[in-house]
């Protein structure tokens, strides 16, 4: 076991010793642009392909996503990108590459001709993962989790206070996974799980949380909550939020503010590139304009531009893991 535990140490050692490359502060600002518009469902191949070429792994994994999403399947890029990002001792890119038979491709049999087989990669996966993992790593266990289906691995990872790991555990129990000594904690455990996902800065876990808060008539709660969701720029909370701000309905009791509410609700005019959001905003933005005075307009114009740049990148947030 003691043997084991030394190779699994030497192989992250190899891939933590790898020459990444230090991105140019050109370079760098075109990963994070690009990482924000794939984020936003925007094209971002252009942004992203600067630094993959650069050597960087993240934006190699993001490319080929990029690239994997925008043809429907695994291209022969897309994998050479992941394959490039895996090689660095990125874990997300050896799970989509250990999980190519579940792709479009392979319905097509348009699968491209990997370096390894996807049984391979999920190999080197866990080998990669497990000893971070075993230093505490919450999300090197999350991954784990998703790699071998073994709940313990999602629970360690929630335990070790990795909020994605929390919010996923509390709807895997939900869905009657696990066990329990006392089923009727269960609900309970779902909520803690939430809260402290939430008190973790995970926007969905805190939606989530709001809906229990909501159903057990803590308004005060849930204002708490749609706020702090909505300055993380979670787009699902940014709408709710300048929503329930402009009593467009009121639903929580927020003291109307008919300018923030128009600044946030006019912030999701730029997610133009997925998620439905324009027929959201052109359905809501006049209800509440019609309220509205010209001069209050200019100031939520001017609103939104001072929220925009002292809040994070509007965002739909979506799993690195998802398929």
């Amino acid at each position: 076991m003691r043997t084991q535990i030394k190779i699994l140490f030497i192989i992250a050692l190899i891939f933590s010793s790898s020459a990444i490359a230090q991105l140019t502060s050109t370079q760098q600002a075109a990963k994070d642009r690009g990482i924000m518009l794939f984020n936003q469902y925007k094209p971002a191949e252009t942004e992203l392909r600067v630094a993959a070429e650069a050597g960087d792994p993240e934006a190699q994994f993001y490319l080929a996503d990029e690239l994997r999403q925008k043809n429907q399947r695994m291209t022969a890029e897309a994998q050479k990108w992941y394959e490039a990002s895996a090689s660095q001792g990125d874990y997300y890119s050896m799970f989509k590459l250990a999980t190519t038979s579940e792709d479009l491709c392979t319905v097509t049999s348009q699968c491209p001709q990997g370096s390894k087989k996807p049984s391979e990669w999920l190999d080197l996966l866990i080998k990669t993962a497990t000893p971070r993992a075993m230093t505490g790593d919450g999300e090197a266990m999350a991954v784990l989790y998703n790699a071998t289906s073994d709940i313990e691995w999602l629970e360690k990872s929630a335990s070790s206070g990795y909020a994605p790991s929390q919010w996923l555990l509390a709807n895997r129990y939900a869905e009657g996974k696990g066990t329990f000594l006392l089923p009727w904690k269960k609900a309970k455990i779902e909520e803690e799980l939430l809260k402290s996902a939430s008190e973790g800065g995970y926007p969905p876990a805190m939606v989530e949380y709001i809906s229990i808060l909501f159903q057990r008539n803590d308004l005060e709660g849930a204002r708490h909550w749609w706020e702090v969701a909505a300055k993380t720029g979670y787009q699902n909370a940014v709408a709710s939020y300048g929503a329930y701000l402009s009593h467009t309905p009121d639903k929580v009791g927020y003291p109307i503010d008919l300018v923030k509410g128009y600044a946030l609700i006019s912030l999701l005019e730029e997610l133009d590139g997925g998620g439905n959001v324009q027929v959201y905003v052109e359905g809501k933005l006049p209800k509440i304009a019609e309220k509205m005075t010209p001069a209050q307009i200019k100031e939520a114009k001017k609103y939104a531009i001072d929220w925009k740049a002292s809040h994070p990148p509007l965002s739909f947030f979506p799993e690195k893991l998802g398929l």
